[in-house]
């Protein structure tokens, strides 16, 4: 342990009793310690980095001059009292170090109040215990009313540094029990009781963390291990992972100058980092971004192995005709990223609104996303999800790096689509924006609900003995048993239908209790051999003899917008109403 000279190592206390170290000059550093410890481990820090840094190690609350937490303490207990001492000091924002109990303290300060946090370190922080570990020190918070036992600090001591005791950390392992031994029984089992049962309580906050992170921990910390770090940078937005080979729990007192050089290598590489205006609210910049209506994908790869890979995505867009571009973006603390950016190629399937449940399982961590999927390989190699509403088959053209994404630029070497309805996003829910049937069921039951069948580019229409045309319809959307009903009608012709977008609602203008509610829908595969079936070309729709002239208005529309492929939605009587857009135009900048 480096010896730190007198004239740079202050000891003060804060007006509320606070106890802490102030050291060095430049930007401000907040060290905050783990359980059992104080300020004063910090030492081979503060001599590395006084040169660079105004550095306050703190005492938290329970450990060395600091008073007692709460009998029942919260992380926010420990976060109040650093800020009360920053803001004795006239520090309005710092960097913050934190080790194990100390960086879920770090945690909270950054979570709680961003603005006052510009960027942090957490070492060897717990993060979701497995139940095993978690157990047994619960367990061990349960027994610590021996504490201050030479037995129990000896067994605390070969947990961190490893026993037998290498040579070499004798002395850090001497610096640690003089802390443990030293700590005021009290204040050490009401910290420690919090620290046994709060390794999850940050599980649903850190998507939004707002500080860069930098998540470090010992290949051979069995309590702190890697897969917890790991796991906290890939949720934190701007979240970093390392591990360092060979070093355990109190890797910061065992390796001081390997574990100080990479802590001011991050925070040198964020103090030389534009910082973001404190006023952009990144968490309300993602709502806000959620407002965009999507649809739904899953993305696709065969991994180096040979195995399918896949997560969920909407992030999605066309990108050029010719060549047929189009580009997905994925996270870069995504599990499958390594895979995606090296493949040569992917898929893009967008789902139907019966897919809700293979987007759910794409977008969470089950190890085997595709044994609950039937795909096949496309053109590429690919996997081609059966059941989706088109599929885009591509090779990689460009892999483009963008903040904390990766954007996937692939050129389409096959694709197909079909008549079904897409799963839409919104505001991180779900939405179907085709037939909602269960509104449909409540409505009037002399409502007529009628149908425009599109296959192929023809129209379905019910030839009369006179010669007009008729769309299907009937007296309510119904059931293929009830014969009056639009779904009775179809099911009589034996015409296989699928339902989507609404597309006119009017009331009968000699009628006004009666409604009339017509949709767009698609139609598989040829109709039966009755005669009266007609599928007409969209071109020639015009043309036809249609006995209701709010019926034959309704279709010149559907031939105009579908032209255009503009649709939206008519609102009014028979006689007079407003066609309203399913959505506002939008100039689009970056589209083709």
């Amino acid at each position: 342990m480096a010896d730190v000279a007198a004239p740079a190592w202050v000891r003060n206390t804060a007006p509320d009793g606070t106890g802490f170290i102030r050291a060095g000059s430049g930007a401000p550093v907040l060290l905050i310690h783990g359980v059992g410890m104080n300020a004063t481990i910090w030492q081979d820090q503060i001599a590395s980095m006084r040169d660079r840094h105004d550095l306050i190690a703190i005492d938290m609350l329970g450990h060395g001059t600091s008073p007692l937490p709460p009998e029942h303490a919260a992380l926010s207990d420990f976060a109040d009292q650093a800020l009360r001492l920053l803001d004795h000091l006239g520090l309005a924002s710092v960097s913050i170090v934190g080790h194990s109990m100390g960086a879920l303290v770090a945690l909270e300060i950054a979570l709680r109040a961003p603005s006052r946090v510009r960027s942090i370190v957490c070492l060897n922080a717990v993060f979701r215990r497995p139940e095993a570990l978690a157990q047994a020190v619960r367990q061990r918070a349960a027994a610590l009313g021996t504490h201050g036992d030479p037995s129990a600090i000896a067994a605390t001591l070969a947990r961190w540094f490893g026993d037998p005791l290498p040579e070499s950390l004798v002395g850090a392992a001497a610096t640690a029990r003089a802390a443990l031994e030293g700590v005021d029984p009290e204040g050490y089992a009401r910290t420690y009781r919090l620290f046994a049962h709060a390794d999850a309580q940050h599980a649903d906050a850190l998507a939004g963390l707002a500080a860069p992170a930098l998540f470090m921990t010992g290949s051979d910390d069995g309590n702190s291990t890697p897969s917890m770090s790991a796991a906290m940078a890939r949720l934190a937005p701007h979240g970093q992972c390392l591990v360092l080979s060979g070093e355990r729990h109190m890797m910061a007192m065992a390796s001081p100058e390997k574990v100080t050089r990479h802590i001011s290598a991050f925070l040198d590489a964020e103090a030389a980092t534009p910082q973001a205006d404190p006023a952009f609210d990144s968490g309300e910049f993602r709502r806000a971004l959620g407002s965009f209506l999507t649809g739904v994908t899953i993305v696709t790869t065969v991994s180096a192995e040979g195995e399918p890979r896949g997560f969920t995505a909407n992030s999605f867009t066309s990108v050029s005709l010719h060549p047929p571009l189009v580009l997905v973006c994925i996270a870069k603390k995504a599990l499958g990223h390594s895979a995606f950016s090296t493949s040569k190629g992917f898929a893009i399937n967008i789902l139907s609104e019966s897919q809700k449940a293979q987007s759910g399982i794409f977008a969470s961590k089950a190890a085997d996303k595709f044994a609950s999927v039937a795909w096949q390989p496309g053109q590429t190699g690919n996997p081609l999800i059966d059941g989706s509403v088109a599929v885009f088959d591509c090779a990689m053209q460009q892999l483009v790096d963008a903040g904390d994404h990766s954007i996937l630029i692939g050129r389409v070497r096959d694709f197909s689509h079909n008549g079904a309805q897409p799963l839409g996003y919104c505001r991180g829910t779900y939405v179907t924006p085709g037939l909602s049937q269960e509104a449909l069921a409540a409505a009037p039951p002399d409502t007529e609900v009628g149908a425009i069948l599109e296959n192929d580019g023809r129209v379905l229409f019910f030839e009369t003995s006179d010669g007009f045309h008729e769309l299907p319809a009937g007296r309510g959307l119904g059931t293929p048993k009830d014969p009056r009903s639009l779904k009775g009608h179809l099911a009589a012709k034996t015409i296989d239908a699928q339902l989507g977008f609404l597309f006119a609602v009017w009331d009968d203008a000699a009628a006004p209790s009666r409604t009339h509610v017509y949709y767009r829908g698609t139609i598989d595969g040829p109709c039966s051999d009755d005669r009266r079936i007609r599928l007409v070309d969209i071109e020639q729709i015009t043309d036809l003899r249609i006995a209701d002239p709010a019926v034959r208005s309704m279709l010149a529309r559907y031939v105009r917008e579908r032209t255009e492929d503009a649709f939206g939605v008519y609102v009014g009587n028979e006689v007079e109403g407003e066609v309203r857009p399913l959505a506002k135009p939008v100039l689009l900048s970056g589209r083709g």
